[in-house]
């Protein structure tokens, strides 16, 4: 789900020499050394589960049924009960070849009453994903999407449109098909850590939490992936995380800063320009390192040679916890040191509250600073209620409020209502 920026990144027409440690080769070192520590850290781990990097927003968990609810209550079983056949031949090349896979799709509309831009938006996306566990302990991943905007401004760029310094529709924007996951997944025994390489989306671990999904859960980027974190596009990268003790846990990653997934390529190797983040966190168990979760993360990104996004660094913290399977309180803050992120500093707060027919309320508060070029603040709420149907088939209404829209100062505040469906086969 990386937020693809407003800004070009065309390629120079003089490509540069082989430079892998990009601008900082420092920060470079130290995120070796920091493999290092999660490869010497895997062999002294304790066996306990087993588990990958893939967050609320990745293959693995849209795959997956429930939120990690106990024993969830579906009101239907539609689509499934339609066309059972589909489903009975998912299932039997899932036992017989260790292939799991989905098909979706997810569109959203959103209504403004700002006094400028075009007043709506509306988008969808078509995605077919899964894995094939080759082996006990590695496996492929892929997922494969078209996302369109049908009409003039695509729902991630109407807060924009709509005069708000804000994501207002994370990932539905008109980028139309898109190779977002590709990699290899390697794990050792029991899970004490794992590796992944390809063509990776690196918000699907770095810093996120159970509500950060904008297919399930909030739509403004303020909730999901820290907007003060500039993480690029989906491309090629190398990620690994290590469970240093039974509540602890590491994950370092390195990806290509100019990631293009409608254009997938190995440029990284010649321009050297790599987005980093190492995280360090707290859970309560390795099965719930999502659910109950307290991290800090740090990530460096190198700026572009044609000058459309510069060096940033930045730090971010988040804790999260789901009680009683129900109850999900979080709180996350973040800081930008450079331009390139969407917001320098932010603070979010809110809950989640889930029933045993898997709906799910969210409420969430947050305040930002959009930078020096902004005079205010600004202060952006939302409230959603997912109203699970099926365990294929969702429908969830929103209502954003933007008080102190940065990019409109005429309009004290703004309200973005917005509706949004998945139907999953």
């Amino acid at each position: 789900m990386a937020l693809e920026t407003t800004l070009a990144r065309a390629s120079s027409r003089n490509e540069p020499p082989l430079n892998v440690g990009g601008r900082h080769p420092a920060l470079t070192r130290w995120l070796c050394v920091g493999f290092l520590v999660l490869v010497f850290g895997s062999a002294q781990a304790q066996d306990h589960g087993s588990g990958g990097l893939g967050g609320p927003s990745s293959v693995q968990s849209d795959l997956s049924d429930g939120d990690g609810l106990t024993d969830p209550q579906f009101r239907s079983r539609f689509p499934e009960t339609l066309v059972p056949q589909w489903f009975a031949f998912k299932e039997t090349l899932k036992t017989n070849a260790n292939i799991d896979f989905k098909i979706d799709y997810l569109s959203l509309g959103q209504w403004s009453n700002s006094n400028i831009g075009q007043g709506h938006a509306v988008g969808g996306m078509a995605r077919i994903y899964g894995t094939w566990q080759a082996f006990e302990n590695g496996g492929l991943t892929a997922k494969l999407e078209h996302r369109t905007a049908y009409t003039s401004v695509a729902p991630q760029f109407f807060g924009f449109d709509s005069g708000a310094q804000s994501i207002s529709g994370t990932a539905f924007n008109d980028i139309q098909l898109a190779l977002t996951n590709l990699f290899w997944t390697q794990r050792a025994e029991g899970g004490a850590w794992v590796l992944q390489a390809g063509q990776l989306d690196v918000t699907d671990f770095v810093d996120v939490y159970g509500l950060v999904s904008p297919y399930t859960a909030f739509q403004n980027l303020a909730f999901n992936t820290n907007p003060t974190i500039n993480a690029p596009n989906q491309g090629l990268g190398i990620a690994g995380g290590v469970r240093l003790h039974q509540n602890i846990y590491a994950i370092a990653s390195i990806a290509d800063a100019n990631g293009d997934p409608t254009q997938p390529n190995l440029n990284v190797f010649k321009k050297g320009e790599t987005f980093k983040s190492f995280e360090l966190g707290f859970m309560s168990a390795q099965d719930r390192i999502y659910f109950d979760n307290i991290h800090l993360t740090v990530w460096q990104s190198d700026g572009a040679d044609d000058g459309s996004r510069k060096d940033d660094w930045g730090i971010s913290g988040s804790a999260a916890w789901f009680f009683d399977n129900r109850w999900m309180p979080f709180l996350r803050a973040g800081f930008s040191q450079g331009k390139a992120a969407l917001y320098k500093k932010t603070v979010s707060a809110g809950l989640g509250f889930y029933t045993r027919e898997t709906d799910l309320f969210g409420f969430g508060l947050n305040w930002s600073d959009p930078g020096d070029a902004f005079d205010e603040d600004q202060y952006t709420a939302e409230i959603f209620y997912r109203f699970t149907v099926s365990p294929h088939l969702a429908i969830t209404p929103s209502l954003q409020l933007i008080a102190n829209p940065a990019l409109n100062p005429d309009q004290e505040n703004l309200a973005i209502f917005g509706l949004r469906g998945r139907i999953a086969l």
